[in-house]
Parts: structure tokens; sequence; C-alpha cells
């Protein structure tokens, strides 16, 4: 089976490289992404697997980033990932398909654990699609 890419969006370089080692540590293979011009390239050219999107970022913020993934490829997973939760992230999430919803830093959930439960959900979906 061939290993899992995730690409991890985010304009936080600290958290990139903090949530980036953890990914890996999980068995993942990682690019980065810091623009959402970045990341919709990065699709584009097929990259990854599995999209980890910052919802705020300043070029082009997550869902902006997120219409123009979906405009490429309508299937891949993608994870929102966000230190400003909002009712309208979630309800454009839902509208393009987002497969979880994950606040970057919370005092209810360990986000580490809620992150690698979405990507392990996300990668078996993908070996399912592969399958086929």
């Amino acid at each position: 089976m061939a290993k899992i890419k995730i690409l991890l969006v985010d304009d936080e370089a600290d958290l990139l490289k903090l949530i980036g080692a953890r990914i890996k540590e999980w068995g993942y293979d990682l690019i980065k992404a810091t623009t959402g011009k970045e990341a919709v390239n990065a699709v584009r050219n097929k990259l990854s697997d599995i999209v980890i999107l910052d919802y705020a970022m300043p070029d082009m913020d997550g869902i902006a980033t997120l219409q123009k993934i979906r405009e490429i490829d309508d299937k891949i997973a993608v994870i929102m990932f966000t230190a400003y939760p909002n009712t309208d992230a979630l309800k454009w999430s839902e509208k393009l398909n987002v497969s979880a919803f994950i606040p970057k830093l919370s005092a209810y959930s360990d986000t580490t654990s809620s992150l690698k439960a979405a990507i392990e959900m996300a990668g078996k979906r993908l070996d399912k699609y592969r399958e086929k």
C-alpha cells in the first residue's frame, strides 16, 4: 500500500513545524504550504492525498482556498484546522465537503488526538477509493 501524503497548509511557521513533526511521527509523508496559492498548486500537481487546511490565512483564507481546491479535485479529503472556528466557516466547510473541522487549541479536547483521528478516517476512505 502506498504511503499517504498529507499537505499541511498554514501561514504560521511554528505550527507547521510542530504539527508537521507530529504528522511525520504518525508515519505519513508531509508536504507543507504557507499560502492558499501554494496549496492549490500542490493539489493541482497531485502532490497529496489529504489536505489539512488552516481557515485564517492572509493571502487567501481557507474557504477561498478550499473552493479552488474543489474546482480541481472534488474528492480529495480536506480537514479544516483553525484557531477561529465560527458558524460561517462551519457552514461553508459543510457545503464544500470537509472531512473534519478541528479547532487548533481547545480546553475541551486534545487537538492532536482529534487531528490524528480525522487523518485516519480520511486515510480509510482513501484506501477504499484506491481499491476500486
